[in-house]
C-alpha cells in the first residue's frame, strides 16, 4: 500500500500531513501579514519552500487554502477559550479573566493569528462570510457563562452583543487604533463580561 511505504523514516501519509501543516503555517504568515493579506498559490508555495505539486495534494485552489488557514486559527481560538474556562475556578469573573487572557495570548501575542481571525475576513473575498459563521460558536461560549434566569432571547442578544464588542476592541487594538497596555485591554474586556 503506497501510504505505508517509508522514506527517511516517515510514511507518505505523514509527509503529506507535514507538508499540509507547512502550507497552513505559511498561510498564517501571509494571510496575517501586518501589511494586510496577500496570498497567491505561488507566493504561498515560495514562502513554504514547497512546489505547487505539493500544494495541490492538499488544496484545490487559493480559496481552499485561505479557508483552511482561517478554520485552523478559528479552531485554535475556540479550543483556547474552552480549555481556559474549563481550567479556571467557577467564579464568573475568574472564568472571564481566564477566557480573555487565553484569547489575548492567541491573537495579540501572535498578531498574525489575530489578523487572520479578525482582519482578513474584512478584506479577503474568500472569507467574507466566514467571520459571520464563527459568530454563533463564540456567542455560544459566552452564553454558557451568563447567569441563568434571563429570558433566552435576552441571553442570546447579550452573548452576540458581547462578541461584537470584544471583536471590535481586538480589531482596534490589532490595527493600532487603541493604544492601551495588554493588561488594560484584558481588564476592560473582563469588566464587560463580568457586568453581563
Amino acid at each position: 500500500m503506497p501510504t505505508s511505504r517509508t522514506w527517511g523514516g516517515t510514511t507518505l501519509t505523514d509527509r503529506k500531513a507535514a507538508r499540509r501543516a507547512q502550507l497552513i503555517e505559511a498561510g498564517i504568515d501571509l494571510l496575517g501579514a501586518e501589511a494586510g493579506p496577500s496570498m497567491s498559490v505561488r507566493a504561498l508555495c515560495r514562502h513554504a519552500k514547497l512546489t505547487e505539486r505539493y500544494f495541490y495534494e492538499s488544496f484545490t485552489d487559493r480559496d481552499d487554502v485561505v479557508l483552511a488557514v482561517y478554520e485552523h486559527v478559528g479552531q485554535a481560538a475556540r479550543q483556547a477559550l474552552i480549555d481556559a474556562v474549563e481550567a479556571s475556578s467557577p467564579e464568573p469573573e475568574q472564568r472571564a479573566r481566564a477566557a480573555v487572557t487565553a484569547f489575548v495570548e492567541l491573537i495579540i501575542d501572535d498578531p498574525r493569528k489575530g489578523r487572520v481571525l479578525l482582519l482578513a475576513p474584512l478584506s479577503d473575498p474568500a472569507l467574507s462570510s466566514r467571520g459571520v459563521e464563527l459568530l454563533p460558536a463564540f456567542a455560544a461560549l459566552i452564553r454558557e457563562q451568563l447567569p441563568p434566569g434571563a429570558a433566552e432571547a435576552d441571553r442570546d442578544m447579550t452573548a452576540i452583543g458581547l462578541v461584537g464588542a470584544l471583536a471590535n476592541l481586538f480589531i482596534a487594538y490589532l490595527g493600532g487604533l487603541l493604544e492601551v497596555s495588554r493588561e488594560h485591554l484584558i481588564d476592560h474586556c473582563v469588566r464587560l463580561l463580568a457586568r453581563a
